[in-house]
């Protein structure tokens, strides 16, 4: 009889254990989201030049393992030589400088119906009166849980 109430003990706890269930059956997104511009497509690549008073489409591949929400394209001198944690490749820059009329461009969108697949595609027309030289493309991506992940890319504005 001793047994029997000891192996209850154990076993009764355990199968508790077991048993428990927080009754949801969906998964949680522990999985931040994917962007490159390294695709035939992709635009711009590292060290592009591209030139002031022309239009561009800046082209990025995102992806997520559930629902995408947003994205964002930020444009922004590096004349001061900062670099971004997520820079792939290492670009040749210009001399520091002290920036006098910079482009600065900064667009956020909303990714309708979500997916887990969106391509990027924004136009920009470079100014003609700004300054030349090194610049920061960066790329943001948003998921439908806040999972944001980030790419820059380095490019230089020439005449």
């Amino acid at each position: 009889m001793k047994l029997l109430a000891k192996l209850l003990l154990i076993i009764l706890p355990i199968s508790w254990l077991i048993s428990c269930s927080n009754g949801d059956s969906s998964s949680v997104d522990e999985e931040k989201p994917t962007i490159s511009v390294n695709y035939s497509g992709g635009f711009p690549q590292a060290c592009e030049e591209i030139q002031k008073g022309q239009s561009y489409t800046f082209k990025a591949m995102v992806t997520d393992n559930m629902e995408l929400a947003a994205y964002s394209l930020n444009i922004h001198h590096n004349f001061d030589h900062h670099t971004h944690d997520d820079q792939g490749a290492q670009c040749e820059l210009s001399p520091i400088k002290n920036a006098v009329n910079p482009m600065i461009f900064m667009e956020n969108q909303t990714i309708e119906n979500g997916g887990t697949s969106y391509e990027i595609n924004l136009t920009v027309a470079i100014p003609n009166d700004i300054d030349i030289g090194d610049y920061h493309c960066a790329f943001s991506v948003t998921d439908a849980t806040g999972w944001q992940s980030r790419t820059s890319i380095d490019i230089k504005i020439v005449d």
